[in-house]
């Protein structure tokens, strides 16, 4: 059993990392749509919260066909985003305040109007053909095989021009890139070097775990060459560089969690994997209709991560990103008790052992947006998925309902500053409407309320910057079948942290194992302190707390 007090620290293991969508997250010129001027009047905020490390979604040049996942120019900025300059000022001012910068890495695909698409459609001989994955068709002229696009419908488009079919497992605006293609590959690395270069403290890489696809034989992720791929990447990159690096990995397993970031690899820093989420997919629709929350499978998927990873390879903790919905909304209680829910899901969260991530709004409770119709969605998945799933029978408004549970819009809505017109996001006309609950759930009030939701994510921020134990402490889950109560402990050394939590509306009493009967100093709490525990302990709704213990 390896003992983490005396492992080398990495530098970002003490930091919570915040997610900004920039598109909705500050807008500073009127246009409706947020920007990286936006972001730089918001770093104090960012800062006060106790945030280090921001991580940007996409901001280069693109379409917008996916809101910047289809890529046109991976070294310039978009125009509505702002500039060069812009990021580095951004870069500049964030470094002043002790925050580094996380760029979002998007290299399974492009744009269809990056030149380098737009080169290799011209003919099959041009030099740019084998940067994308094209393939004859069928005799009968069909696609060559049954991959599927995760937005719906086939991975497949016939190019008229050619005769042949380009891959795209997203939008058939975002061809996949050919990773077996060496001259794809160092044009990659050149690029992220090119940003290294500009200061920037990491990379998040989207679907990263899509690169070493073999389309032939209908292998997506976690293909032969992925990890080969990936430690070339590293080698030609941030072998050399003190950099963090998260990948995004759908597919991942605790088992292949430790072929991306065990010791003895290194490829990546960590991966965010999502069996928490997908478990509570519906087996025919998806998360387009939710199986009902279950806490016992919530709790035996996030504990088999924390011992799969408790002495190699490290944790992402999130419960929400720009593709989920809202935290309090899935987990919480919206309706009852939004704000003790919300406090619970942060506890619980943050006092894992791994790398919190928080994502704008989550910190002010911001909630699911209820949308009525198709047209007020803009989300190209949800757009979509509304068209397949009325041809194959889903009346329209449980799709609505489906979407207003789990779609990406959810995420999407403008972060919301201020109870003033359009929540203090922009003085012009959204991109998509504001949830209309920002008079009552924004930010200005957040803080200037000490019990708020945003004054315990700042307490929980400064726990895990202050206390070795929440870094470094070995974790143990207790009451594992219990239906509604999570329970854990965290022991460093002679410290032992009780963390409980209750995810009931009602008011629960429990009866505790003997080793977490305790006293000790109450290191956070929704509701009043508690010190000691004693066998049997009430607990109020959403209630949650975390107690230390000096043991000798």
């Amino acid at each position: 059993m390896a003992d983490d007090s005396k492992r080398t620290e990495r530098w970002w293991e003490r930091k919570t990392i915040y997610q900004i969508y920039p598109r909705s997250f500050a807008d500073s010129n009127g246009d409706g749509v947020g920007d990286l001027g936006g972001i730089i009047s918001r770093l104090e905020y960012l800062k006060t919260l106790g945030i280090e490390i921001i991580w940007l979604s996409p901001i280069y040049t693109s379409p917008m066909d996916d809101n910047g996942y289809d890529i046109s120019n991976y070294t310039d900025i978009a125009p509505e985003y702002g500039t060069l300059a812009d990021f580095d000022r951004l870069v500049s001012e964030a470094r002043r305040r002790g925050i580094g910068i996380v760029l979002d890495l998007v290299v399974n695909h492009t744009s269809d109007e990056h030149p380098w698409f737009v080169e290799a459609r011209k003919s099959v001989d041009n030099r740019f053909r084998d940067f994308y994955i094209w393939r004859k068709p069928r005799p009968d002229g069909s696609a060559p095989n049954s991959l599927t696009s995760s937005f719906g419908g086939p991975a497949w488009t016939l190019d008229p021009a050619t005769g042949e079919y380009y891959l795209h497992l997203f939008s058939r605006r975002q061809p996949d890139l050919n990773w077996e293609n060496p001259q794809v590959r160092n044009e990659i690395y050149k690029m992220m070097n090119w940003w290294l270069d500009r200061g920037i403290a990491g990379f998040r890489m989207d679907v990263i775990d899509y690169i070493g696809k073999q389309v032939d034989r209908e292998v997506v992720t976690d293909g032969p060459h992925l990890h080969t791929y990936l430690q070339e990447m590293r080698r030609q990159t941030f072998a050399d560089r003190d950099i963090l690096t998260v990948g995004e990995a759908w597919s991942a397993t605790p088992g292949s969690a430790l072929l991306y970031s065990g010791r003895d690899r290194n490829e990546l820093s960590m991966v965010f994997q999502f069996e928490h989420v997908t478990q509570q997919w519906d087996e025919v629709y998806g998360k387009w209709r939710s199986r009902p929350f279950d806490l016992i499978r919530l709790k035996s998927v996030l504990n088999k991560w924390q011992y799969a990873l408790a002495d190699d390879g490290w944790n992402s903790l999130f419960w929400g990103n720009h593709d989920l919905p809202r935290a309090v909304s899935k987990y919480g209680d919206v309706k009852g008790y939004p704000v003790e829910s919300a406090k619970m899901l942060a506890t619980v969260l943050h006092l894992m052992k791994g790398t919190p991530f928080v994502y704008q709004g989550e910190e002010i409770g911001m909630t699911n947006v209820p949308f009525s119709k198709i047209e007020q969605y803009r989300d190209i998945e949800t757009l979509n998925m509304h068209r397949l799933h009325l041809e194959a029978g889903l009346s329209p408004e449980d799709f609505i309902k489906g979407a207003n549970e789990n779609g990406r819009d959810n995420a999407r809505t403008p972060m919301q500053w201020t109870p003033e017109a359009n929540a203090g996001f922009t003085t012009g006309i959204p991109w998509i409407e504001i949830n209309e609950n920002y008079t009552v759930i924004n930010a200005e009030q957040a803080i200037s309320d000490e019990h708020s939701i945003w004054n315990h994510y700042r307490k929980l921020i400064a726990l895990r910057k202050n206390s070795p134990i929440v870094v470094h402490g070995r974790y143990q889950s207790y009451l594992d079948h219990h239906p509604d109560v999570f329970v854990y402990s965290r022991r460093l050394g002679d410290e032992f942290m009780v963390v409980v939590a209750s995810f009931s509306a009602r008011i629960i009493t429990v009866e505790l194992p003997e080793e977490l009967l305790v006293s000790g100093q109450c290191l956070i709490s929704n509701y009043a302190p508690v010190t000691r525990l004693a066998g049997v302990v009430e607990l109020q709704p959403y209630e949650a707390f975390a107690i230390l213990v000096m043991r000798t």
